[in-house]
This record gives structure tokens, C-alpha cells and sequence, in this order.
């Protein structure tokens, strides 16, 4: 795992590392980003309807194949919700545009 992996993990997007509260919050929803670029960051979805998270996200990074694109990310069909406490899904990279 190199630096910028291990400065992410467990993190929250869009969250700065310095950010004085860049993990989890017990009060709040997150879907677990899988691969790509954002592997191992949470995505905050507390009041996203099931339809809004199952069409996907399309994140903005800088990590991504396009410096200042965005990385794309998905259900499986099928998974089995839930990853863990306050997660309710994973969204699995399934590309990422310019």
C-alpha cells in the first residue's frame, strides 16, 4: 500500500486528511468505495434515497486516470447490503472519465 492508499483508508470523501473529523461520524450513512482510485474511503449517503444510490456516483478526484475527472462507481447487482457499522452498501469502481 503506498502513501497516498494509506492516507485514505477509513477516511470519508471529500474530507482533507487534516480535516479535525475525517472519519466516520456514528450518526451518519456511508456506502464503502471498492477499488479504484478511492479504494477504502467512505461515502457519507445519510438521506440518499435507494434510487439515487443505486444509479451510481461519479466522484470527483484527482487520483483518478483523469487528474480533475471523475472516478465511477456502482452497485453489484445482487450484493448483499450492508458492509459493516454505518455502512449500508459498497460501490465498486467501474471506471473513470475525463
Amino acid at each position: 500500500m503506498n502513501g497516498d492508499e494509506q492516507l485514505l483508508r477509513g477516511r470519508v470523501y471529500g474530507h482533507d486528511h487534516d480535516d479535525p473529523h475525517p472519519c466516520p461520524l456514528p450518526h451518519r450513512t456511508y456506502a464503502a468505495l471498492i477499488g479504484g482510485p478511492l479504494d477504502g474511503l467512505l461515502l457519507d449517503i445519510t438521506g440518499w434515497r435507494a434510487d439515487e444510490i443505486e444509479g451510481g456516483v461519479a466522484l470527483p478526484t484527482e487520483l483518478g486516470r483523469f487528474p480533475g475527472g471523475r472516478a465511477l462507481y456502482e452497485v453489484r447487482v445482487g450484493e448483499i447490503r450492508g458492509a459493516g457499522p454505518g455502512v449500508a452498501c459498497r460501490l465498486h469502481h467501474s471506471g473513470d472519465v475525463p
